[in-house]
């Protein structure tokens, strides 16, 4: 039997599926209050403060303030899409309908040669996530054997990329509740028991961490990080279907649903960068106001 997915999925899908292209504009809006332009309530120096004298700025926001303010962007981000983000979420919609349409023969091409209708039953959980797992630990570790920075903060948007995704994965999986290809051979069964397939969470994760490998660093290796990348992402989807624990829909939504995750969170990472990276002030000083600019430039 082949269906389209149902409106009350589509839904779902709506409330949970951020788009990568999420206006910087309202994410920074709920990232910080609008400063105040008043004199008065700006903070005052405890004393005179000399021309040449070093500028005290407030501290940096710490990770964990960060990572609130991203999910609370992150489960808001529909709020505030734009029909160019409506576009990219239409795009990924009809790609899980048309994998949906195949979701039979997929599984028969992978079942083939198995006395049972159901297929095997090796579900593969722990093995098909390594993938993932090792191009976390490994940008991570090289980060921190060399001291980069930038690679540091690489190995964390992968992290927050796959938290984040993996929650919605979750959400999805039970309140959509669909069987996988190991406890029955309709593919269209929504709502039902048994262990819930929709989406597949590994793809989601490995997804999530490939892309952002994928699309940061050195533009010179590109090719190389998006290889490896969304190799990793295609290789983790590919498993999860040789071992009949999910349909292609389901690996297809998973794609999607960390793509688009890990986008959000580079573009939130480099918005504050940019926010970061230069601040100009004025200061009161004995006898008048002192002018002061404050930059980092990458190495």
């Amino acid at each position: 039997m082949r269906t389209r997915i149902g409106f009350a999925c589509s839904l779902v899908l709506a409330a949970s599926l951020p788009c990568f292209l999420v206006a910087p504009a309202a994410q920074a809006q709920q990232a910080s209050p609008p400063a105040s332009s008043d004199p008065a309530q700006q903070q005052q120096p405890a004393g005179p403060v000399e021309p040449g004298s070093p500028v005290e700025y407030p501290p940096a926001k710490s990770l964990a303030a960060r990572t609130l303010e991203d999910a609370q962007a992150y489960y808001t981000a529909p709020l505030h899409w734009n029909g160019r983000n409506w576009e990219f979420f239409g795009g990924a919609l009809a790609a899980i309908a048309v994998a949906h349409h195949y979701d039979t023969q997929a599984r028969n091409h992978y079942d083939q040669g198995y006395r049972s209708p159901l297929g095997p039953k090796e579900s593969g959980a722990l093995s098909d996530a390594l993938p993932g797992a090792a191009l976390f630990l490994g940008t991570w570790g090289y980060a921190h054997l060399i001291g980069n920075s930038a690679g540091k903060g690489e190995a964390w948007n992968m992290l927050e990329s796959g938290g984040l995704s993996l929650v919605n994965a979750y959400a999805l999986k039970y309140i959509l509740r669909r069987e996988g290809p190991a406890d029955t051979t309709d593919p269209n069964n929504w709502f039902k028991g048994g262990s819930p397939s929709f989406p597949s969470e590994h793809t989601t994760a490995a997804f999530a961490v490939g892309t952002v490998l994928a699309e940061s660093g050195n533009p010179q290796f590109r090719w190389v990080r998006r290889v490896i990348g969304y190799g990793v992402g295609f290789g983790t989807a590919y498993l999860r279907m040789k071992h009949n624990a999910h349909w292609l829909s389901d690996t297809i939504a998973g794609g999607a649903l960390g793509m688009a995750t890990a986008h959000f969170v580079m573009n939130r990472s480099a918005e504050r960068d940019e926010d970061e990276s230069a601040n100009i002030s004025l200061m009161p000083t004995q006898g008048g106001v002192m002018l002061a600019f404050s930059a980092n430039f990458p190495d």
